[in-house]
């Protein structure tokens, strides 16, 4: 069985699924003769392009169609890749995060821009959010800094009254100084400050505060949506969800996983999941594993 068609489970780090991500899309970009590259480095990354035809190989089509007539989340392809300006005298085309085939971004958009993918009340439901919501890629909550400031840090989606981080392969959530996790107005208010994790004297999961903490200032939900595949990952939101004080805000902090999320898409999409990505539906994985 190939490994388009077989779903692989025992992945326990960002490395371990870069490796699959990158052999998948391999196998993709050549089956469907998608434009691509390969990126230097240990792991190689698949970097796809777009091809004479306007077709990109790291987006489900109809998708990226939809992409493409929508000037806000058109803007998000053109930030450069920054591997590019190292490979730029052999490759063909200005490399773009979002063509990289381990790009969490690009997956997020992939589902979300797909048309009609909110119609379903399934998918709504896992969600919690309204069927006439819009996502917003790369949103700022400016949330509150002490004296009166405000953040500017992006997070990866707004959709509705929903706060979305989205991870794949990427090693953690960032860690950060002290100092700069102080510097939020309502720290105190939202987190037990010595039950947060730290290494090495970094305070750990600082995309993570940063989401509860704008979650508590706009009165929304915080969701973090990962692979199963990377149980690390889920272990740090748990850390971070067990320091937050408000019973209130607890409620609307979420997990959610690309395979859950699958088993509530349309059929079209869930095969482009599973075929570039080996991210098949819930239901799928618990059988498969069984």
């Amino acid at each position: 069985m190939s490994i388009h068609e077989q779903p692989i489970f025992n992945v326990p780090s960002g490395t371990g699924l870069r490796q699959e991500l990158s052999l998948r899309s391999l196998q993709f970009a050549s089956r469907h003769g998608f434009l691509y590259e390969r990126s230097d480095g240990q792991v190689p990354s698949i970097i796809f392009g777009r091809d004479d035809d306007g077709r990109h190989g790291n987006f489900h089509p109809e998708s990226y169609r939809r992409i493409c007539t929508h000037e806000q989340w058109a803007r998000r392809l053109e930030k450069v890749h920054t591997a590019y300006k190292r490979s730029r005298l052999r490759s063909n085309w200005q490399w773009k995060e979002l063509d990289c085939c381990n790009s969490s971004d690009a997956l997020l958009m992939s589902i979300f821009c797909y048309p009609n993918v909110l119609n379903q009340s399934t998918s709504r439901a896992l969600l919690g959010i309204a069927c006439d919501a819009v996502p917003e890629f790369g949103f700022k909550p400016r949330t509150p800094l002490h004296g009166g400031k405000r953040d500017n840090t992006e997070i990866d989606m707004k959709i509705g009254e929903l706060l979305v981080e989205a991870k794949l392969t990427e090693s953690d959530f960032q860690s950060a100084e002290p100092g700069l996790i102080s510097r939020y107005r309502d720290l105190g208010a939202v987190f037990d400050v010595s039950e947060l994790p730290t290494r090495n004297g970094k305070q750990c999961g600082y995309q993570l505060i940063r989401g509860a903490l704008a979650a508590y200032a706009m009165g929304c939900s915080f969701c973090v949506l990962c692979d199963a595949r990377r149980p690390d990952l889920v272990e740090s939101w748990y850390k971070i969800m067990r320091a937050v004080r408000p019973f209130e805000l607890r409620c609307r902090l979420k997990l959610l996983t690309w395979q859950e999320l699958a088993s509530a898409l349309p059929e079209d999409l869930q095969q482009f999941l599973s075929a570039k990505y080996g991210i098949f539906p819930a239901a799928s994985r618990r059988i498969a594993s069984d």
